[in-house]
């Protein structure tokens, strides 16, 4: 059995993060919908130091109801062991392993069947922009649902991002649409599982 540190887990993370409208049927039944459609969030992180953990992340998550702002983790892909473990057991958030490359806001994600997508970001000027601190991750498990609380503090910025997307592969649901947001979030500190 792998060790991971016990929660909640105090991270700091270099993110990148698009929003994409996508149909509801497309994505999960329970993402809130209007009009028949989602909002996707999709984000590359770099966990790092002095957070208990370092590894990459790829992941996609839609909004769904709760008492606070909520969402589901739908596809997440991380280059660790450790975390892998700790998400799958703690929380039930389907992490998987993939190959993942990051070479400063450039990314890319790869399994060993083929890869996910690769995406570019410039930061841009803008105002300054507010994201929820306090959200939760509800997932499920065996048809139970984990509701994990999660902690953030976040100086999000505007930014321009590139992506491509392997229409077949798991993210393929995006490939011919472009996000109508996406923001850098550098030095975000995060406490999962408060």
């Amino acid at each position: 059995m792998t060790s991971y540190p016990p929660p909640p887990w105090h991270l700091t993370a270099d993110a990148c993060l698009s929003l994409w409208r996508v149909p509801t049927r497309d994505v999960h039944p329970a993402a809130l919908s209007v009009a028949g459609h989602t909002t996707v969030f999709t984000a590359w992180i770099a966990y790092r130091e002095p957070g208990q953990l370092s590894y990459h992340e790829l992941l996609a998550a839609v909004p769904v109801r709760g008492k606070r702002t909520t969402c589901t983790i739908t596809q997440i892909w991380v280059d660790s062991e450790v975390s892998l473990a700790g998400g799958r057991e703690l929380w039930a958030i389907p992490k998987d392993l993939a190959d993942l490359r990051f070479t400063g806001r450039t990314f890319t994600a790869a399994t060993g069947d083929d890869w996910i997508a690769t995406a570019a970001f410039t930061p841009r000027p803008g105002p300054r922009l507010t994201l929820p601190t306090r959200f939760d991750v509800l997932q499920d498990r065996d048809g139970a649902p984990v509701r994990t609380p999660v902690g953030a503090k976040i100086r999000p910025r505007l930014a321009a991002a590139d992506w491509t997307i392997n229409a077949g592969g798991p993210l393929g649901y995006l490939s011919s649409r472009r996000p109508f947001v996406s923001l850098t979030l550098p030095g975000a500190e995060l406490e999962f599982g408060v």
